[in-house]
């Protein structure tokens, strides 16, 4: 029951989707459930991923078969799964590429990642991020279809996990106050790493069971490069994260993901 709780807490707290009041007073909340529902980031990346995984394999078969259709399939996908999270990963995309691509102190950088209004830097950053992610996988979309919805399942588990990663190697820099992610994620414990990378492991599981174990090794081991970016980004910068960057590592990961899908393909 614990788990469960522990999951749907997580599924509150990482998605838009509704929950009835009732079923919200059965789960519960303390700051010690809140942070030992960030185990389950991977497993909402589950979710998420089915979800669009299926938009994006369903408008690929409902709508006429033309040279436009994966990139309108890639496109509604990417819109479903930004419903769902309530652009919680981009927002952190943007805030980081805000506080961080202009070369200002530390402090500084922290001060411009709390400010809500959107810059120069995060705009391009957005832009950039979600036209990548859309040519990736339209691109995909292109050579078969299923294998697209596929890896948008096992991307968004892996890149939630990476996050999580991030968190066991730095220490949270938020502010007590105005961060979310305070209770959330200091201090990440060992259960809570272990619990992440069995829900990694299953998906990992499903998706070799469709496709050669090799695709599944050049996509992790791509993404894994992306976090090592992050990870010497965030200690060379800030000596630490907050939730904003973990939103980013997401991000980044994401793509690398995709990114390590095709080229294991090419080879």
């Amino acid at each position: 029951m614990q788990f469960i709780r522990h999951f749907l807490l997580a599924l509150q707290y990482f998605t838009r989707i509704p929950m009835s009041e009732r079923l919200a007073r059965w789960v519960g909340f303390s700051a010690a459930m809140q942070q030992a529902s960030l185990a389950h980031f991977p497993g909402i990346g589950c979710l998420v991923g089915a979800i669009a995984g299926l938009t994006f394999y369903g408008l690929s078969v409902l709508l006429p078969a033309t040279s436009a259709t994966p990139w309108v399939a890639a496109c509604l996908s990417t819109v479903v799964s930004v419903m769902l999270t309530g652009a919680f990963h981009e927002d952190g995309l943007a805030d980081t590429a805000d506080g961080l691509g202009g070369m200002v102190t530390r402090q500084r950088a922290l001060e411009i990642m709390k400010d809500s209004r959107i810059g120069s830097y995060g705009g391009v950053a957005l832009v950039l991020t979600l036209s990548t992610k859309l040519a990736l996988l339209t691109m995909l979309g292109q050579l078969d279809v299923v294998l697209a919805g596929w890896s948008l399942f096992a991307a968004h588990v892996c890149s939630r996990l990476m996050p999580l990663l991030i968190t066991a190697r730095l220490r949270n820099i938020g502010d007590d106050l105005a961060t979310k992610t305070k209770p959330l994620a200091n201090q990440t414990p060992k259960r809570t790493v272990f619990i992440a990378l069995v829900w990694l492991l299953f998906a990992d599981a499903v998706f070799s069971s469709q496709y050669a174990p090799s695709l599944l090794l050049w996509a992790t081991g791509f993404s894994c490069v992306a976090w090592l970016f992050m990870l010497r980004l965030l200690t060379r910068r800030l000596n630490g994260f907050t939730g904003d960057t973990l939103g980013a590592t997401q991000q980044v990961c994401e793509l690398a993901f995709y990114l390590g899908i095709l080229l294991g393909l090419a080879r």
